[in-house]
């Protein structure tokens, strides 16, 4: 169960599915969009942004996630992320190690193109997971 409402979810998923748009991905012609909620209820975009060098591109998940941290945000309820096609896609192995870093709830959406969705935690998809908690304290 969400803690989100329908209404929110629907506006996560619009903006991941436009988010798409300012996808540059001249390389692999493939687009993602990220949408992610913060805990007071703003939502950053992200795409995908690629590089000639292939090691320089970055994911719609962390692109998000840096515009929201750079703003002040550091507590977040919900990412939804899509692409172009009826897949569920879900974060890659380095977007999910970035996001535990700021919490091991969120809920994740994974967005096809016609809308459809499906819902996960975090902690499903990387259990046993390395944070800041693991850390020696100061």
């Amino acid at each position: 169960m969400s803690a989100l409402t329908n209404d929110q979810i629907e506006e996560l998923i619009t903006q991941s599915l436009e988010a798409r748009n300012f996808s540059y991905s001249p390389y692999s012609k493939f687009r993602v969009g990220a949408a992610l909620r913060t805990t007071d209820g703003k939502i950053y975009q992200g795409c995908n942004v690629e590089n000639a060098s292939y090691g320089g591109a970055i994911c719609a998940e962390r692109t998000a996630f840096v515009k929201a941290v750079s703003e002040g945000h550091l507590r977040f309820v919900a990412l939804a992320v899509s692409c172009d096609f009826n897949h569920y896609i879900t974060p890659c192995g380095i977007c999910r190690q970035f996001m535990n870093e700021f919490g091991k709830n969120l809920e994740i959406f994974f967005v096809n193109d016609d809308r459809t969705y499906k819902r996960s935690v975090l902690t499903d998809l990387l259990p046993y997971a390395f944070g800041p908690e693991d850390l020696p304290s100061k």
